[in-house]
């Protein structure tokens, strides 16, 4: 897949002022500081659509981007909060989990992991939740370039040992680097394969 054009469309705290266009969508989230902007400029060949910023926590809203005209990419507020009151956790919470049970045009969600740590029980939790709500994801390894390959390999074997613990099978994963666009393809090639897996259910 060959991305073209990325629009922003809107940032909202509501659920139910999400586009009403029935195309597929794919969430993007993961702890604070996992390189999730980063990673979606990459994808998109826009070097500041998502925001980034040194700073733990910057994104706190539902961001909608419409790609190719033909699917929406969601920029969701990081959970695990470094640097944000606990008020606002609470809120974000509310709102994150009110998108993840309500949305219909959801197709999938790419659940951000930073491959240089070992498994985080946080993120764990949170693809616990995915799974028993039946909602899809997809696990997106990031920052590979900061890692040799041993220390990617170990790092790795770790979180699929703790992975079986709970689930059959590996969920689908990627291994990416935004600074080298490793695993670029890959993710655009699973997102166009899902587009067409379920085009019959966005016929309009």
């Amino acid at each position: 897949m060959k991305i073209n054009t990325a629009t922003f469309v809107i940032s909202n705290t509501d659920v139910s002022k999400c586009p009403a266009e029935k195309i597929p969508e794919y969430a993007f989230i993961g702890r604070s500081n996992v390189g999730k902007s980063s990673l979606i400029n990459m994808l998109t060949n826009h070097k500041k659509l998502a925001k980034t910023s040194g700073k733990p926590g910057k994104t706190q809203l539902i961001n909608h981007f419409k790609i190719n005209d033909e699917w929406f990419l969601v920029d969701l507020p990081g959970y695990g909060y470094a640097q944000v009151s606990k008020s606002k956790r609470k809120t974000f919470q509310s709102f994150i989990k009110d998108y993840f049970l309500q949305r219909e045009q959801l197709v999938c969600t790419f659940v951000l992991v930073d491959s240089r740590h070992e498994p985080q029980k946080i993120d764990l939790e949170f693809m616990q939740f995915l799974g028993e709500n039946g909602i899809p994801f997809a696990i997106i390894f990031t920052k590979a370039d900061k890692l040799g390959n041993s220390a990617l390999n170990k790092n790795f074997t770790k979180y699929k040992k703790q992975l079986l613990k709970t689930w059959e099978s590996v969920p689908t994963h990627f291994i990416t680097s935004s600074e080298s666009a490793m695993g670029k393809e890959d993710v655009l090639k699973f997102i166009e394969q899902i587009n067409t897996d379920v085009a019959e259910d966005f016929i309009k």
